[in-house]
């Protein structure tokens, strides 16, 4: 049986979700960040790109993605914020929130690119643990 939780424990644990999410999608643990996905899942991030599908699919994907930065000593953080949880009669919990990147490199000005909505559908796992079942990042500049 599901535990009972408040509106504000779900939100609360939304949020920390984000937090570990994005940690590991900025200390580039990309396999760790795509464990916190479903097996189908699907993930949209890059304009003109193809959305990757499954895990697998989603590591391969982040691989290439990050391939730009071999040689390029940044940290990127990515930021969520103005969360809006929605829970779903089946369960689900349909999340939008504003996503701010920010990209550091030695001794420059941390600058903030792209600014983005993130569209998720989020799932309980096995362990009733949060897993993202869908997410599509619309970036702010193709308005």
């Amino acid at each position: 049986m599901a535990p009972t939780r408040t509106f504000t424990d779900l939100y609360v644990e939304v949020q920390q979700f984000y937090a570990r999410q994005m940690r590991q999608l900025d200390d580039r643990k990309l396999e760790a960040y795509a464990e916190t996905f479903t097996e189908d899942a699907e993930f949209g991030h890059t304009p003109g790109r193809e959305p990757a599908r499954t895990r697998a699919g989603i590591v391969a994907d982040l691989f290439e993605f990050h391939k730009k930065f071999e040689n390029d000593p940044v940290q990127r953080r990515h930021w969520f914020n103005m969360i809006d949880v929605e829970p779903q009669d089946d369960g689900s919990i349909r999340s939008t929130c504003y996503a701010l990147v920010v990209t550091t490199r030695p001794n420059g000005t941390p600058t903030i690119a792209p600014s983005c909505v993130v569209n998720d559908i989020l799932v309980r796992g096995a362990d009733d643990e949060l897993l993202t079942k869908y997410r599509r990042v619309d970036h702010d500049q193709l308005f």
